[in-house]
């Protein structure tokens, strides 16, 4: 199949400007630094202003996702993960999980969360339950959901692996200089600043805090060419940053998904029975497998379209995936369909390709919109010609 080309990346159409509502996306960079009403980010990566993609609807032969709470939960002594809640009807894209260790002295925290009302939450919790500040941040990756908090831990040392640091440097320049009022992020209007990352590493990093010993592991590329887990090999707890997202359809935007399955593999052999993912409840080994699956069904129904040559458009318009269906933002199965595609055409790069994703939401947008106005169920064979035709 030839390599697919980012037609139109330079501007819109008409007809794209029609469908930007339902559609088009912004690039891993500006999702990084978003939080203001316009730049606010969606299930799928579009403005949260406008009309979201339709998603694939459930499939009423499998369960729907659990609920979960907000909390700070406890996990073992002086370990700890910051819950930040979600489950079916709850917009929570873009809310992720963080971890905190109490040391004798100071706390240490994995993530800082994507705005002040997190970030202030997760601090005053851990210092309710500790009676301590923190001295000390780690980073999983440069997504703005984790990063984007960093300045609401003054005087701590922040470490990351290389790529993420320079990414988040990317960032700094486009940063906006305020917080604005945005539900779930901030409440009121403030300063804003991104802080980028003081100290890099990327081989394995321990830190002995107290009693507890935490292995930082280099895992990447998996969900981004820079992730890192936090192992508590004692207490058989990992925190997965968005290696691991449970009940929650993944982000593959900066992926390398063959080698992110290839990770999964390899924590699933560790001696580890609690899993804390980026983004969706606690859970363990089964549901970091149930996450690989996913993108194990939407590798075999992707080639399929693929070999076919059909466009990740056309083909994620027509790809339905069972009991994946029912996870939480099922779109996300176009910009992981790109994703796939980007591998397989030899495309594949760190970088979100932005203008492929936002193509291929555009036509997807069009061919459920054309369907729904002819009431029809497309059968497999005319999907193709439908993807042309409009």
């Amino acid at each position: 199949m030839p390599k697919q080309e980012n037609a139109r990346a330079a501007g819109l159409s008409r007809r794209e400007a029609l469908h930007l509502g339902a559609g088009a996306l912004v690039g891993a960079t500006a999702a990084l630094a978003g939080g203001g009403a316009r730049t606010r980010l969606s299930a799928q990566g579009a403005p949260a202003n406008v009309v979201p993609t339709p998603p694939p609807a459930p499939d009423p032969r499998y369960a729907m996702p659990p609920s979960w709470n907000r909390e700070l939960r406890q996990l073992a002594p002086n370990v700890y993960a910051y819950m930040q809640g979600g489950g079916p009807g709850i917009s929570a894209a873009g809310v992720s999980n963080a971890g905190m260790i109490a040391g004798p002295d100071f706390l240490v925290a994995i993530d800082a969360l994507q705005g002040p009302l997190p970030a202030k939450a997760f601090i005053a919790s851990a210092r309710k339950a500790t009676g301590k500040d923190f001295g000390r941040l780690i980073l999983t990756h440069h997504h703005g959901d984790h990063v984007n908090g960093n300045q609401f831990f003054p005087h701590v040392e922040i470490l990351s692996h290389p790529y993420c640091k320079s990414e988040v440097m990317k960032a700094v320049p486009i940063t906006p200089k305020t917080w604005n009022p945005t539900p779930g992020v901030a409440d009121v209007a403030e300063e804003r600043t991104l802080v980028p990352p003081t100290v890099t590493f990327t081989d394995d990093l321990v830190y002995d805090i107290g009693a507890t010993q935490v292995q930082f592991r280099s895992v990447g590329p998996a969900h981004t060419w820079g992730d890192v887990v936090a192992y508590l090999p004692q207490h058989k707890i990992v925190f997965l940053g968005d290696v691991g997202f449970f009940w929650v359809a993944p982000y593959a935007n900066n992926s390398h998904i063959s080698k992110w399955l290839d990770v999964c593999h390899a924590i699933n052999g560790w001696d580890v029975d609690v899993l804390v993912p980026g983004h969706g409840p606690i859970g363990g080994k089964k549901e970091l497998a149930e996450m690989a699956e996913y993108f194990k069904v939407l590798r075999i129904e992707a080639r399929r379209r693929y070999d076919a040559r059909m466009s990740a458009g056309a083909a994620s318009a027509e790809i339905r995936l069972g009991r994946f269906d029912n996870w939480i933002g099922p779109e996300r199965l176009i910009m992981d369909t790109v994703r796939w595609y980007a591998e397989w055409d030899g495309s594949l790069t760190p970088d979100y390709n932005a203008a492929a994703v936002r193509e291929a939401t555009i036509e997807y947008n069009e061919i459920k919109a054309k369907a729904k106005r002819v009431g029809e169920i497309i059968p497999l064979d005319r999907m193709e010609a439908l993807a042309e035709a409009v």
